[in-house]
């Protein structure tokens, strides 16, 4: 089982975010995720760590975004309270290597998805400390999952899931060379579900009302890894299925943001379909796994979709509430969503809060941002790439050399990227800059270049510091979507019309009592929204980046356009959710509209008409 991968990933030790990732990071450190084992049972208490509370997926959910964002920001506090969970989880393993909390007459019954998930969890744990016990536990625990596995079966989310249990396989393979390993692969790949027949005889061509492990969304957007990481073991192109499962899926649920609609479970094309929080941490995660696998740098195009759109979205701009479900044209976020047009979900879905709906996004959002800090730089034997440039830095030793390089830019708001390397003695080794989709010129030191395949490379010997300035500049796009409708999109930023909206601060949800800061937030409009795009003229606008980034009030960038009104209407005129598609769009007037990112709104209208002036 050789690991053929195109890049390797650094770690927290040596990835260090910058600007307003280091700011967004420290948001998450203070908000919700920072604090959730403090204020909800079900982490605090769980069974995983001695308590009654849940002893499933919730707590290996939380520390795998946790345990990261403790260590890339290298927060005492932080980092005390993880490695105390951690304790006791590897003090509660069984002597015959059971990890998960559940009465020995009970494992047959347990869901297995969550041990294979805390074994992931515990790479990511030894990547940050170092930790040698991991070894040892993860040998027991994967040694006992082999045992278990006689003469039964995978079954719930375990099956659908079964391809995460291959990451820690793969570590301790590393380790110990043991072949027995190789074949606990192959038969949890043998006992998961099949997404090969699935996505070759796909039938789930509209909207699913009906819910299915097969159709639910959350599976949707991680199955895209799936067999990228089984790869190892067959050698096939980790790419293949990546792609066929990605458009075809998109073909007929995909969204304007480049993510799957599912609300829970597949929901067609419309921009009124939503999609869920743990699908956008998820389909993230995926996109990082298949640029390190495959080294194609159209994956990470997608990753910046999810970060720099849809994921700041549907969390709040200080990281304390978020929604389950968002959608792309959102007029409303109220507790009671009516007409229920979601094909899986309660009504309180679409509102923000500490636990809408059911708490898996409450446990798994944690992952998203350390793990996209985490993707800044990677490595292979002849390079080091500059995958996704945002604000952060990276030291390490190359070749016997001590290197680190520092990236200061304001992108994807801004397009100006300056690098300053730095290398304690001379030593020759390929820099690599991913150049994002969207991009019309790029200009390095002050030369316009061509660069190839996205990826610019400057091969040389480094000695001592030397500074290299990138300025990227986009295409400005109004692109189609279905029936006769438009979205703009700049780089790899879409925008959206904010609507005015009504705050209001409630207690709705079930978890616990909700005081600040964790209130359960509704969001009503109250400013003009039916509109259609009247120009092609464009008008952009840079601001600073505020303190938070993703703030609803103080965007980093505008782009102001002439629009015209148009009778759009609601569904049932009930005033909560718009129609699909406006019903007359005979313009009414004309005036300039200002837009904002798509991240940097609760309440949108993003995919709208075209008309004539």
């Amino acid at each position: 089982m050789k690991d053929n991968s195109a890049y390797k990933h650094f770690t927290t030790k040596e990835i260090k975010p910058r600007g307003w990732l280091l700011r967004q990071l420290r948001l998450q450190a203070d908000g919700l995720s920072g604090c959730l084992d403090k204020v909800w049972p079900d982490i605090g208490a769980s069974k995983w760590v001695g308590g009654e509370a849940d002893g499933w997926e919730r707590m290996p959910y939380w520390l795998d975004g946790f345990i990261p964002l403790a260590y890339i920001l290298d927060d005492a506090e932080l980092k005390a309270r993880a490695d105390k969970y951690v304790d006791i989880i590897i003090n509660n393993q069984r002597e015959d290597g059971w990890i998960c909390p559940c009465e020995d007459e009970r494992r047959s019954q347990y869901d297995l998805w969550a041990g294979f998930l805390m074994c992931k969890v515990l790479v990511v744990y030894y990547e940050c400390t170092g930790d040698e016990r991991i070894q040892d536990v993860l040998y027991k625990a994967l040694s006992c999952f082999k045992i278990h596995l006689r003469g039964r079966s995978l079954f719930g989310w375990a099956n659908s899931r079964w391809y995460e249990c291959l990451i820690p396989i793969y570590w301790l393979y590393d380790r110990v060379q043991e072949s027995w390993l190789k074949e606990l692969c192959v038969t949890i790949a043998s006992y998961g579900f099949n997404y090969r027949d699935w996505i070759d005889n796909f039938c789930y061509t509209e909207c699913v009302h009906e819910w299915k492990f097969q159709t639910h969304i959350v599976n949707m957007h991680m199955a895209l890894r799936a067999y990228a990481l089984f790869s190892r073991v067959t050698g096939e192109d980790p790419q293949d299925y990546a792609w066929r499962i990605y458009n075809t899926l998109f073909k007929y649920h995909g969204s304007a943001l480049g993510y799957i609609t599912g609300d829970e479970c597949l929901a067609g094309r419309s921009p009124i379909q939503g999609t869920e929080l743990c699908g956008l941490a998820e389909g993230m995660y995926s996109f990082e796994k298949l640029f390190e696998i495959s080294g194609n740098p159209a994956w990470l195009d997608k990753l910046e979709l999810f970060a720099f759109n849809s994921f700041p979205a549907t969390n709040s701009e200080d990281m304390w509430t978020h929604q389950y479900l968002q959608l792309v044209n959102q007029l409303s976020c109220p507790y009671q969503q009516l007409p229920v047009i979601h094909t899986a979900c309660s009504p309180e879905g679409s509102m923000f809060g500490f636990e809408p709906n059911f708490g898996c996004c409450t446990a798994n959002f944690s992952q998203a941002w350390p793990m996209f800090a985490l993707s800044t730089f990677y490595y292979n034997d002849k390079r080091i790439i500059s995958a996704v440039p945002v604000p952060s830095s990276v030291s390490t030793v190359f070749n016997g050399s001590a290197v680190k390089i520092k990236l200061d830019t304001d992108y994807p708001f801004k397009g100006r990227l300056e690098y300053t390397v730095t290398t304690d003695s001379p030593v020759r080794f390929e820099f690599a800059i991913r150049i994002p989709d969207g991009v019309s010129s790029v200009c390095v030191d002050g030369n316009i270049i061509n660069v190839k395949d996205n990826i610019y490379v400057i091969d040389q010997e480094w000695n001592g510091t030397e500074k290299i300035v990138v300025e990227l500049d986009f295409d400005i796009k109004i692109k189609p979507w279905d029936n006769d409708m438009y979205y703009l999109q700049r780089g790899n930023l879409c925008f959206s019309v904010p609507i005015e909206y009504k705050e209001v601060r409630t207690q709705r949800t079930k978890a616990i009592p909700h005081v600040e800061p964790y209130p359960d937030m509704e969001f009503y409009p109250i400013g003009e929204w039916e509109y259609a795009f009247a120009s092609d003229e464009f008008v952009v606008h840079e601001h600073d980046v505020a303190d938070m980034p993703f703030s609803r009030k103080n965007p980093a960038i505008t782009i102001t356009t002439k629009m015209a009104k148009i009778d759009w209407g609601t569904i049932e005129d009930r005033g909560g959710i718009c129609l699909a598609e406006p019903r007359d769009r005979t313009p009414v007037s004309y005036r300039d509209v200002t837009m904002q990112p798509y991240g940097n709104t609760y309440l949108r209208m993003t995919v709208i008409p075209k008309v004539n002036k």
